[in-house]
């Protein structure tokens, strides 16, 4: 397989496991918001991880054959930095958030910081689209 089939293999790849990621945030979310149990199921808590390791490795992959990468290229260092943030924030927003409101914040934060990773993504600047 060459260079560029390999690349469009994994970039498909990394675009339908942020499609999974961002379906299966805001069903997870809304779990959270009506207090359903489902939240708490040990596939519902798997399955993300999995995802996610597909989606970092399909970037990472996609990233090393085209030769763009993170700390080389600065929108590919802000998507990390967003991706983290998200991370982080969805964590506070569906497990560790004290409160339902303070959960909620967390939520609508981590939904900001998806949507920074998306307009990075697409605009390829680490200032979204603003630039």
């Amino acid at each position: 397989m060459d260079n560029t089939s390999l690349f469009i293999l994994l970039k498909n790849i990394h675009m339908i496991t942020v499609a999974t990621t961002l379906v299966g945030f805001l069903v997870r979310a809304w779990w959270m918001l009506t207090d359903s149990k489902l939240l708490f199921a040990k596939p519902v808590k798997i399955f993300p991880h999995v995802n996610d390791t597909l989606l970092i490795g399909s970037a990472l992959g996609a990233g090393y054959v085209s030769g763009q990468l993170p700390f080389v290229d600065s929108w590919l260092t802000a998507k990390l930095i967003g991706l983290v943030a998200y991370i982080v924030l969805s964590s506070f927003a569906l497990r560790y958030g004290k409160t339902k409101s303070q959960r909620i914040v967390y939520l609508v934060l981590a939904f900001v910081a998806i949507g920074y990773v998306l307009a990075v993504a697409v605009c390829r600047n680490p200032l979204a689209c603003m630039s």
